[in-house]
């Protein structure tokens, strides 16, 4: 036992880490793509800078 929890748990929250990681990293590279064309596609509009 490690900080209260049986070794099988921490296999369970390993799995769901190495599952999990890999798509927030896809989720934040897809993010900052889309802010930077948002970003692109509002100055170009009217002439407005907001």
């Amino acid at each position: 036992m490690f900080l209260g929890l049986e070794w099988y748990w921490w296999l369970i929250i390993l799995a769901a880490l190495v599952i999990c990681i890999p798509f927030k990293v896809r989720f934040m590279k897809w993010w900052d793509e889309r802010q930077r064309e948002k970003k692109k596609e509002q100055h170009g509009k009217w002439g407005d800078d907001e």
